[in-house]
């Protein structure tokens, strides 16, 4: 089993219990994302699930997903009631998970997963999956306790993806920067660099100075999750308050 998978496994056990615990009145609540409640966050996650069980599926067989297929999802998901939402995204995960799971060491070596305009790799596709879930279960978590951050076992597989989601997400601000990010639990050090018109973001140290964070706060940082009340102290606040413009979120 793959890391990514051993990840994914322990945040839909986190978002497990987490639903579970909830009760109706909850479920119509405020998730983070001002636009979503608790039940369109976990409907997002099922239908997602649902989705990238049949591109496993897609992969493996080397059968195509029928066209409309995607959207007869989310139109199936969308008509679920919250509870109903909340009780399927549990199930859409376990069957992911459980196809995932029981794929051969050549199949995982060899697969390649549909993911939007790119073909990636098994493991990258779930890392890409954990990145989703992991996100969003915080966003459902922190509503219910302010404190609540990133396991690091998923901030080590989102560190991974970072530089790819700030190719596609980040916005320059215009103000050049060369910045070290070096990262704690785990620790990983990237080179951000802004102010001609892009932004990149590359494994390794750069030139400039050294701004320390924990990893699950930097993750959180580049998906746009790092805002006043959810950043913890001893940072460099200001650097951070910077850099929250160039990562919006999405």
């Amino acid at each position: 089993m793959t890391d990514q998978l051993h990840a994914l496994h322990a945040s839909a056990e986190r978002l497990r219990a987490i639903v579970e615990s909830l009760d109706a009145t909850q479920l119509t609540e405020r998730a983070y994302p001002a636009e979503w409640t608790i039940a369109d966050t976990l409907s997002h996650l099922g239908s997602g699930a649902v989705i990238m069980r049949s591109g496993l599926e897609a992969a493996v067989s080397g059968t195509p997903v029928a066209d409309g297929f995607n959207q007869s999802v989310w139109d199936e998901w969308n008509a679920k009631s919250p509870a109903e939402q909340a009780a399927g995204v549990i199930a859409a995960d376990h069957a992911f998970l459980e196809r995932a799971s029981a794929l051969t060491e050549d199949q995982i070596a060899t697969v390649k997963f549909p993911f939007g305009p790119m073909s990636l790799g098994l493991p990258e596709a779930l890392g890409m999956r954990l990145n989703e879930h992991a996100m969003h279960t915080w966003d459902v978590e922190v509503v219910l306790d302010p404190s609540a951050v990133l396991s690091e076992q998923a901030a080590g597989v989102v560190l991974a993806a970072l530089p790819m989601i700030a190719r596609f997400a980040a916005k320059d601000d215009g103000v050049a920067r060369d910045l070290t990010i070096r990262t704690s639990d785990p620790t990983h050090e990237f080179a951000l660099t802004t102010g001609d018109g892009s932004v990149s973001l590359t494994p390794g140290a750069g030139d400039g100075p050294v701004v320390e964070l924990p990893a699950e706060s930097f993750a959180r940082l580049v998906y746009g999750r790092l805002d006043v009340d959810h950043t913890p102290a001893g940072i460099d606040a200001a650097t951070v308050a910077s850099l929250r413009p160039i990562f919006s979120g999405f």
